[in-house]
């Protein structure tokens, strides 16, 4: 069942708000860090390999991936939305990356905007990933709607975001989260692709990912804390004074990627893992990669770049691709596998 009209208008304003103050206000997080600086890789100075040897390409749900990069889900819903992905999924064809795309709720209230979203045919063979609020099952979101934004993509797995701290603080949020897990465990019963459950920046723990996985969930996306803050972004999209009061309160809070990561990876040994939550290069894709995941996710980069040039979008997927084979040509390891398996990755106490 579709939703009004005029939440479809307020949805797809939202979009742009969201693009514009990303862009152009101050809204990563300050207090909180992605706890990635308190690990260092041992360097290792006469590495045994040729650089040139050096092979970065991995499978997540089976597919074959150029690098263990995802350009995390970002946008849709708009003009400058179907642009900006248009750049992002030709660059993710080019180079073999996983993509997914923004919410697609603004698809569903308003069918016209679905060529914003229908990327398929310009990343014909890669990993991509629809994407949906969990709790829209609670707001008369069923299978129905799942499977339509699962085909406008032609996605290989969708994206449950779960997201109560920007649902607080946004203007008419979403916010009744009762029941949620038996509502994915349906979910995850009846779809013939994987569920990824993803946080938008504030993180998931290892306790909420083993009910999660025991739901049904396939994969888990942390999107921890250190990156950009969707409490201070709904803090400037806000309409009365409460908001903008919660928006800076909350502004650092969650669980930084790192703690994220092990946490999860020690419940669950080998659920497939993606990194994000305030990646912003290469080294902190490999020291993702070493800590447990699979995939590490990055938007703020992708997004500065897409809006600026296709040519910049390729200039960030090479320097982030250098960035990696040159963590791993310094630690002396070929392959991702071979990085995992190293112990080069040291905590600082």
């Amino acid at each position: 069942m579709n939703a009004p009209t005029s939440n479809s208008a307020q949805t797809q304003s939202r979009k742009a708000d969201h693009i514009r103050i990303c862009l152009e206000e101050d809204v990563q997080f300050r207090e909180t860090t992605n706890g990635l600086e308190r690990y260092r890789f041992t360097h290792c100075c006469l590495p045994e390999i040729d650089r040139n040897d050096i092979n970065l390409s991995t499978t997540f749900f089976g597919k074959d991936l150029g690098a263990p990069l995802l350009i995390s889900s970002m946008t849709g819903g708009t003009e400058q939305a179907g642009i900006i992905n248009q750049r992002l999924a030709e660059l993710a064809q080019h180079y073999k990356l996983a993509m997914g795309v923004g919410s697609q709720r603004v698809a569903v209230e308003k069918p016209q905007v679905t060529e914003t979203f229908a990327i398929r045919k310009y990343a014909t063979d890669v990993l991509l990933f629809a994407n949906v609020g969990a709790v829209q099952l609670n707001y008369k979101y069923g299978l129905d709607e799942c499977l339509r934004i699962i085909d406008m993509l032609e996605a290989d797995a969708l994206i449950l975001h779960i997201n109560p701290l920007q649902e607080c603080i946004q203007p008419r949020g979403d916010v009744n989260f009762q029941g949620l897990l038996d509502k994915i465990n349906n979910l995850c019963s009846k779809l013939s692709v994987p569920v990824i459950a993803k946080e938008v920046g504030n993180g998931i723990s290892g306790a909420m990912a083993e009910k999660l996985i025991a739901a049904g969930v396939q994969a888990i996306d942390v999107a921890g804390a250190g990156g950009t803050s969707w409490a201070k972004v709904e803090g400037e999209r806000a309409e009365t004074a409460m908001q903008r009061r919660l928006g800076k309160t909350f502004a650092d809070w969650g669980i930084p990627t790192a703690e994220c990561i092990t946490s999860v990876r020690a419940i669950a040994p080998h659920i497939p893992l993606i990194a994000s939550g305030g990646l912003r290069n290469g080294l902190d894709v490999t020291k993702a990669i070493a800590l447990g995941a699979d995939m590490a996710g990055l938007a703020m980069p992708f997004l500065q770049a897409a809006v600026e040039s296709e040519a910049a979008l390729h200039d960030l997927a090479e320097v982030l691709i250098a960035e990696i084979t040159t963590v791993l040509f310094c630690t002396g390891n070929v392959s991702l596998h071979q990085l995992k398996h190293s112990g080069s990755l040291q905590h600082l106490q």
